[in-house]
Order: C-alpha cells, then sequence, then structure tokens
C-alpha cells in the first residue's frame, strides 16, 4: 500500500457493476466481502477494493474522514 492509495479510496470510484458510479470508500461492506470472498479483480481496482474491505473489516473506515475534506 502506498500513502496515496487512501486518496484514492475516497476519490475514485468504481467503474463497473451494481455500484457503478460510488466511491470504493462508500461501497457496502457486503459487496466488499463478496469480492474478498470470490477474488479481486485484478490490477489497481483489486487492489483498492481489497485495501478498502480490509479497512472496512476492521472498522477503520473513520480514519478516511479526513482525506474526504480536502
Amino acid at each position: 500500500m502506498k500513502p496515496e492509495d487512501l486518496q484514492r479510496l475516497v476519490t475514485q470510484t468504481m467503474p463497473y457493476g451494481k455500484y457503478k458510479g460510488r466511491l470504493i470508500a462508500d461501497l457496502p461492506g457486503n459487496y466488499l466481502n463478496w469480492f474478498a470472498r470470490v477474488g479481486f479483480p485484478p490490477g489497481d481496482l483489486g487492489q483498492l477494493l481489497a485495501l478498502m474491505q480490509e479497512i472496512d473489516h476492521n472498522g477503520l473506515s473513520g480514519l478516511l474522514e479526513p482525506l474526504r475534506r480536502r
């Protein structure tokens, strides 16, 4: 993980699927957990989804709030 990945969670949107257009940081936990079970997509998107799933799973989503205000 790079520090800029945290900023990307609150600026990059989901490019496809049921939650297309929603910020990665705003994806529901059950959707992130589904990816964790079936496999994250390859590349940067998959890395960001895995990072967000880890943050959400550990109840650390509040840590992203200061980044949202920028």
